[in-house]
């Protein structure tokens, strides 16, 4: 039986958090809010979204990075009995009619990662665009294949079983290299990837949390690590190509 939550990790996202929440609420979905030490003027409006709303908060008291809070809603899930978490930026710049058809996918290939391709309308700036090409090589490379079309896209159903035995096994990234790096991991494991093509936007005046110098460095840190872990692997990931 499938059992799905859907996930947003937050952090000062004042203005949109409850357009969001209250969004995956109207699909029918259990909502959990992952709140990564946010400023105060946030905590009036989750505050409310959990007594008014029947939306959980769980509160991270110092900021930790996105992937440190999905990291803590994942776990949350297994503990809750959930079989799937459907997870969403706290942005707003997701298509959030596109949920039905995750969840229905998911439900067909319960077993699958079912990921998000983004269509990207003209809201998206060329470095950003282009800047993501430079970790979706990397990922190609360290999979041996292009079963993930774009492994940075935080629109995404996670098999709850399959990610958090990754997630006990090996330490990951806790800032934005999360959404790529799990992903890696999932498919070593063996798991099937479907990509959806779905629009994003990014709304004007949006509030990115990307740190050049920071996430950069250990972007490269952990592509040059899952690298030296793909060539131990070689063997097993070249055999699985040769059986498709």
């Amino acid at each position: 039986l499938m059992k799905t939550l859907a996930l947003i990790p937050h952090y000062n996202h004042p203005a949109t958090i409850a357009q969001v929440a209250e969004a995956m609420r109207a699909f029918g979905l259990d909502v959990l809010i992952v709140d990564d030490g946010s400023r105060e003027d946030c905590l009036p409006v989750l505050k409310t979204l959990a007594a008014q709303h029947g939306i959980s908060v769980l509160y991270r008291h110092r900021n930790g990075g996105k992937g440190a809070a999905v990291k803590s809603g994942l776990f949350y899930a297994a503990e809750h009995g959930y079989s799937h978490v459907l997870q969403v930026d706290a942005d707003g710049q997701h298509h959030w009619q596109d949920v039905p058809r995750f969840i229905n996918r998911a439900a067909e290939h319960p077993e699958h990662m079912i990921i998000g391709h983004p269509v990207f309308d003209e809201s998206v700036s060329k470095t950003r665009f282009y800047g993501r090409y430079a970790t979706h090589v990397w990922v190609w490379i360290n999979t041996l294949s292009t079963d993930i079309k774009d492994s940075m896209c935080g629109f995404r159903v996670y098999p709850v079983a399959a990610t958090c035995q990754q997630l006990r096994r090996h330490s990951m990234e806790a800032r934005m290299g999360f959404d790529s790096e799990i992903l890696v991991y999932l498919h070593w494991q063996g798991v099937r990837f479907i990509n959806l093509p779905t629009p994003v936007t990014y709304p004007v005046g949006g509030v990115s949390h990307f740190l050049p110098w920071t996430d950069n460095l250990s972007l490269s840190r952990m592509h040059a690590k899952l690298f030296f872990g793909m060539l131990w692997r070689l063997p097993t990931l070249i055999a699985r190509r040769l059986g498709k």
